[in-house]
C-alpha cells in the first residue's frame, strides 16, 4: 500500500505544539470540499459536511512533539527545553531542524562522546540538560544571527516505508488521527453522506495539555465527539498485553472503553465495526485516556465522546511504526459511523 500523498505531507511538515501552522496549512488546503472551514485563535482547524444534527465532531491533533532553544552560548551551541514528552535518550545524535522566522536550519542534538565520560557517568541516563544543539556555527554572534530564543525544534526524519504496508516516520503521534479525520470526513461525504452533519478536527497542543480540543470542541458544540489517537501496539518487545490488552500492529481501530467515555458511543462503533466487516480490539481504561476525549467530554455541559486508536511502535520518537491498513481501517469505520449516526441515537447515559 503506497503512503497516501496528503499523509505524506503533513508527516513531513515540522510543527510541534504551539507552532502547528505547516501541518495546519497542508490540512486545511487538503479540506476544500468542506462546506464549511472555521479555524479558532489557538489554530484548530473545522472543516465541516451538512448542518442538520446530531453534528459528530472527529478530532484528531495535528502537533507533534519538539524542543524549544532556551539559550545561545558563546561558542554557538543551542540549549534547549522539551515541547512535550520526550525520551532524552532518543534524542542523542539525532539530526534536527531549527524553525527560526527566516527558515529551517539544520543541526544535530549532541553531548559529550562516550569515550571522555567518566565510567560513572557511563551509567547514568542522559538527561536533556546535558544535550546541546550544534548547527555548526563558528561562535555564538554567528548563531545568533540565525537563531532565536523560543525557536522551535523538530527531529529531521522523512517518511520510510518497510516492509508489508508499514510505515516509519517521526510525528505519527498525532498527525494519524488529523489525516484520518479529515479523510473519514471526505469519504462520508463522498459516499452515502452523514446520517445528521459531520466535522473534522485538526486540534493543537495535545502533547502539552489537550489545549485545542477543549476550544474547538467549545467553538463547534457537536452532539457526539471521537477522538481519534494512537495507542502501543502490543506486539513490540517488552510491552505487556496483560496491562494493555492485545493490539498488534494489523489489527485494525482499537475502541476505547472506559469510565470517561459514552457506553453509547463504544457500542455504536462496535456495532459499526461489526457491520462493515471491520476487525477491532478493544482498551479499557479506568480513569482518563491521556487523550483529547478527556476534554471533549467535558466541553460545555457534556459531550458524548467515544476513542478510536491506531497501534503505534516506538511512540514519541523519530521512528514511529504503524501499519497502513490499521489507518485505511479507521477511515472506513469512521465514515461508516458519520453516516449511521442519526437523529434517532440515544445520547443519554
Amino acid at each position: 500500500m503506497d503512503t497516501p500523498a496528503l499523509l505524506d505531507e503533513l508527516l513531513r511538515a515540522g510543527a510541534p505544539s504551539g507552532y502547528e501552522g505547516p501541518a495546519a496549512a497542508v490540512w486545511r488546503k487538503a479540506a476544500a470540499f468542506a462546506d464549511e472551514q472555521t479555524s479558532d485563535a489557538l489554530g484548530s482547524s473545522i472543516a465541516q459536511v451538512g448542518s442538520a444534527a446530531p453534528l459528530l465532531a472527529i478530532v484528531g491533533h495535528i502537533d507533534e512533539i519538539g524542543l524549544a532553544v532556551t539559550h545561545i552560548d558563546e561558542k554557538g551551541f543551542l540549549w534547549f527545553t522539551s515541547i512535550g514528552g520526550w525520551d532524552p535518550q532518543i534524542l542523542v545524535g539525532q539530526r534536527v531542524t531549527v524553525l527560526t522566522k527566516d527558515g529551517p536550519v539544520p543541526g544535530v542534538a549532541g553531548r559529550k562522546p562516550i569515550h571522555l565520560l567518566d565510567p560513572d557517568q557511563r551509567k547514568k541516563v542522559v538527561e536533556l540538560k546535558g544535550m546541546h544543539i550544534d548547527i555548526g556555527a563558528a561562535d555564538g554572534e554567528e548563531a545568533s544571527a540565525l537563531v532565536r530564543i523560543g525557536d522551535p525544534v523538530v527531529i529531521a526524519a522523512e517518511p520510510q516505508p518497510v516492509l508489508g504496508d508499514r510505515l516509519v516516520s517521526k510525528s505519527m503521534d498525532n498527525r494519524l488521527g488529523a489525516y484520518i479525520a479529515l479523510e473519514s470526513l471526505r469519504r462520508c461525504a463522498e459516499g452515502k453522506g452523514p446520517g445528521g452533519s459531520m466535522a473534522a478536527v485538526a486540534a493543537v497542543q495535545e502533547e502539552i495539555g489537550l489545549f485545542g480540543a477543549r476550544t474547538s470542541a467549545f467553538q463547534l458544540r457537536p452532539d457526539v465527539a471521537i477522538a481519534v489517537d494512537v495507542t502501543h501496539a502490543t506486539d513490540a518487545p517488552g510491552v505487556d498485553e496483560k496491562e494493555l490488552g492485545s493490539s498488534p500492529l494489523g489489527s485494525g481501530p482499537v475502541i476505547g472503553r472506559g469510565s470517561t467515555l459514552s457506553p453509547h458511543v463504544f457500542e455504536l462503533l462496535v456495532e459499526t465495526a461489526e457491520a462493515e466487516g471491520i476487525e477491532y480490539s478493544i482498551s479499557a481504561s479506568g480513569r482518563g485516556t491521556s487523550t483529547d476525549a478527556d476534554v471533549l467530554q467535558i466541553s460545555r455541559a457534556g459531550i458524548p465522546t467515544g476513542l478510536v486508536s491506531i497501534p503505534l511502535r516506538y511512540m514519541h520518537s523519530p521512528v514511529e511504526m504503524c501499519d497502513l491498513g490499521d489507518v485505511e481501517a479507521v477511515i472506513n469505520l469512521l465514515a461508516a459511523v458519520g453516516s449511521r449516526l442519526d437523529a434517532d441515537f440515544d445520547l443519554s447515559r
